[in-house]
């Protein structure tokens, strides 16, 4: 099994504290950012950063869809790290400043992929679904923040 990395990011026109107080608002924003590829989205503890546990499907392709359980923790300051319950997967939010109340905001997701020819075919093309899929969240994101 090869370890298969998706990374996305976007410079948004907000601060900082802005963008990650929106991203780790469980509870609300995030819900609303969400595009059409995440379904059954539920807090089940917390909803603010960490500690809190969110489960969604996320559907990657029209026959892959993953049931994910979110454990989300806060290990460094601009950084929220969701670890699925059900899989290997992580995801790594990154938020910083990036001058003039800008900010990049950066998703990574790392997961233990297949073996074999189903892998090459996951390590080939997963990054490039998955990150269309978090090019839309954040310019959903942007388009929220941006606004207020």
């Amino acid at each position: 099994m090869a370890q298969v990395e998706a990374t996305t990011e976007r410079i948004i026109a907000a601060d900082a504290e802005t963008v990650f107080d929106a991203l780790a608002d469980y509870s609300g924003t995030r819900s609303k950012v969400l595009p059409e590829h995440f379904s059954e989205y539920e807090v089940q503890e917390g909803g603010d950063g960490e500690g809190t546990l969110v489960h969604w499907k996320l559907q990657a392709t029209s026959k892959r869809i993953r049931d994910c359980l979110l454990e989300v923790t806060e290990p460094t300051d601009g950084q929220l790290v969701e670890k699925d319950r059900n899989s290997s997967m992580v995801t790594t939010w990154t938020v910083t400043p990036a001058g003039d109340g800008r900010s990049r905001t950066v998703v990574s997701t790392v997961w233990n992929g297949a073996g074999g020819i189903g892998g090459f075919f996951e390590k080939t093309f997963a990054p490039k679904g998955l990150g269309r899929i978090y090019d839309a969240l954040l310019a959903n994101l942007a388009a929220e923040v941006e606004k207020k």
